[in-house]
């Protein structure tokens, strides 16, 4: 599996356009986007002319002056954390944008060629690839076979087959043909291939808040209109108080430190960063080569607790290999080993190809050359479910032949032999182990068994234990039979499995998940896939296979990894993990700050004859002056948003535990921790006044 290389966080240039942005973002338009900054960004404006007006009446107030420059920096700070976000995102589609190129290509008209510009294809058309050939847009391959060169798109520098006919036909425009030839059918009109896709959704230009993001910013927005109210009546309270306490009217609250209570205590903290995390979430799949086509995608992903994979290429390494030749009573291993290499010299699959090997280091049987037998081979098909050769020697004409136990014996049978009792307990043995039995016969003969053994992938079941630990269950699906197929699930660990399935047995499957309450993630590359992909709440298409199966998905894995529904699911988890811990730092920071701002302000009322006020009973930091102490509390708020830049961007640090669990630990350390840093760090701004 092949990553981007991470866009780094304090890049020059990227830091310099985040700045330029933060001020382009101050646009009303944009800004009332974020209700809560909004509404710091109104307080900004309505100090500001407080200090203009407090000029013009000769009577300025550096006091003043600070609270509205530290409340425009609390909005460029929440600006400027979506700016970078974005500018990730951007340097990323920029990244794309020079692995296009303005090619031409071979447009078929009939039988004739004609040279037109990639730009000028439209969906339908017919192309012609040759070696050297760039890929022009995106498509499917209708005629032959070809190495393809997917760096461009993926990083990977091993090329990988493309073909008609089969789950690896579809290809993506920017790459590269780089042996034989094929004829693709383009799939997308110009603007709307895979790669302009792709920009589109990095750049964050279709990026549209997700439902949680959307109850999260109406909680906010709430949360913000009852401190508003709060304060609008504080004067009037502070009016009755002074004249209680025999002070002048005067001494009421001002507007600017209305305003900087007000903006201390709504959520500035999580309103500021919440745009940034769900951008880097985005960004973060990406850095993994799997595009979303929707913030609502990578949340799902979070909330995933039922997993689909199939066995083959996930759970699996994917090819069976030989690993014992098991002779019937009579024959030699050695025997047995050369009628399956004989009948495995044309099979080019894994399976086959491993047999020879076998063969080779075990009894030392050379390969024989193909032309020079004088033999006819049995391809493999679906009907007969075995394959072998036809050998003529001085003796006659031998059939040999290697497949599943139910066709050899029918093979056998035919020819009048005998099928041994023995053979068949071998066989259903070896299906219970999980293994993949084949029967070589010779004429009306039985020689053996060959085992073909399915790995299970290293560290797949300590990955699905990590995934029971977060309530997710795993279901593996596979086409093996029962037997085989409990015999895996049991070495990889995973909840339950689906045998024998079929396309519709998944899609049922998806839907019963669902109508239980669960929300169910699957990963699929072929056509016959694409009913399940569009129905699961996560869909990931492989990007080499069919257009039909990339369009149903709601994520695309560039990679084509199938394992790669794990690590979606922990970047969906982390995301969410994310939000929740700022939600809980940023409302804890505010009762902290209520300790900062409340007895500054109210220290002249009540005063006793020790010279202070009642109230002042709750200046538990000790701050040197309300006026002080007000201001602290303002540069706190806004660089509180500056420092929690990178842990927005990067997520929390991901823990493979159960929603319960995350909730408690997020409590303890974001919850606990957002209480205390305020304390600590406007007491330190308040010293730094001070001085």
């Amino acid at each position: 599996m092949s990553t981007k290389p991470e866009i780094k966080l304090f890049n020059k240039r990227l830091l310099r356009q985040a700045v330029q942005e933060s001020f382009v973002k101050l646009n009303p338009v944009l800004l009332i986007k974020n209700p809560v900054i909004f509404i710091v960004a109104i307080g900004s404006v309505l100090t500001t002319l407080v200090v203009f007006m407090d000029i013009f009446n000769g009577s300025f107030s550096f006091f003043n002056f600070q609270i509205a420059v530290w409340l425009w920096f609390t909005v460029l700070f929440a600006n400027f954390s979506e700016a970078v976000a974005e500018g990730r995102g951007k340097a990323q589609a920029d990244n794309l944008r020079k692995n296009r190129t303005q090619t031409q290509a071979r447009k078929m008209t009939g039988k004739h060629e004609v040279l037109v510009f990639a730009t000028e294809l439209r969906k339908g058309d017919i192309v012609l690839c040759k070696a050297g050939d760039i890929i022009p847009s995106d498509g499917e391959v209708i005629e032959g076979i070809a190495s393809v060169d997917e760096s461009a798109i993926t990083g990977e520098s091993a090329p990988v087959i493309r073909e008609s006919g089969g789950d690896r036909s579809a290809v993506t425009g920017g790459t590269k043909v780089i042996s034989d030839q094929i004829v693709i059918r383009i799939t997308s009109d110009p603007g709307s291939t895979f790669i302009d896709r792709m920009i589109a959704l990095v750049e964050g230009a279709k990026r549209q808040k997700t439902p949680n993001e959307i109850a999260l910013s109406i909680l906010l927005s709430g949360l913000s209109i009852i401190f508003l109210l709060a304060v609008t009546t504080l004067p009037a309270f502070f009016a009755y108080s002074l004249s209680a306490s025999g002070l002048p009217g005067s001494q009421n609250l001002t507007l600017p430190v209305l305003f900087a209570l007000l903006v201390c205590l709504i959520p500035t903290t999580i309103g500021g960063l919440l745009s940034a995390i769900g951008i880097s979430g985005m960004d973060r799949l990406l850095q993994r080569n799997v595009i979303a086509t929707s913030g609502r995608a990578i949340e799902a992903a979070g909330d995933v607790d039922v997993l689909l994979l199939d066995k083959t290429g996930t759970i699996t390494l994917g090819n069976r290999m030989a690993t014992d030749f098991i002779p019937a009573e009579g024959v030699t291993p050695a025997e047995l080993a050369d009628a399956a290499q004989l009948s495995s010299l044309s099979d080019e699959t894994p399976e086959g190809r491993s047999i020879v090997i076998l063969a080779k280091e075990k009894f030392n049987i050379r390969g024989r050359e193909v032309h020079r037998l004088n033999a006819s081979f049995i391809p493999f098909t679906a009907q007969s479910r075995m394959s072998g050769i036809d050998l003529r020697t001085e003796d006659g004409l031998h059939q040999i032949r290697k497949g599943s136990a139910e066709a050899i014996r029918s093979f056998i049978l035919n020819n009048n032999g005998f099928f041994p009792q023995k053979i068949q307990d071998i066989v259903s043995e070896l299906a219970r182990m999980g293994a993949t039995p084949l029967v070589v016969a010779k004429d009306n003969k039985v020689l053996g068994v060959i085992n073909l053994k399915d790995i299970v992938k290293g560290g797949i079941k300590q990955r699905f234990a990590e995934l029971r630990k977060m309530g997710i269950q795993t279901v593996m699906i596979t086409g093996d039979n029962s037997l085989t197929a409990a015999a895996i699930a049991a070495e990889a660990g995973v909840d339950d499995f689906m045998a024998e399935a079929k396309p519709e047995d998944k899609l049922r499957r998806i839907r019963e998940e669902q109508a239980n309450g669960h929300l169910v993630g699957m990963i699929g590359d072929g056509t016959n896939d694409a009913p399940a992909l569009a129905q699961a709440d996560i869909g990931i298409a492989m990007n080499s296979g069919t257009q039909a199966a990339r369009e149903a998905g709601n994520m695309i894995d560039l990679d084509s990894n199938p394992t790669k529904l794990i690590e979606v699911v922990e970047v969906g988890k982390q995301l969410l993990m994310t939000r929740g811990a700022l939600t809980t730092f940023s409302i804890a920071n505010d009762v902290a700050k209520y300790f900062a701002i409340i007895p500054a302000i109210s220290a002249s009322l009540y005063v006793g004859k020790s010279g202070t006020g009642i109230l002042s009973a709750l200046n538990i930091m000790q701050l040197g002056s309300p006026q002080s102490a007000i201001l602290s509390a303002v540069i706190f708020n806004a660089i509180i948003i500056v420092l929690l830049i990178p842990l927005a961007l990067r997520g929390v640090r991901y823990h493979p535990v159960s929603a319960n669990t995350a909730l408690t630990r997020n409590l303890i350390i974001f919850g606990i921790g957002g209480l205390i840093a305020p304390f600590f760090g406007i007491k330190l701004i308040d010293i730094l006044i001070n001085l």
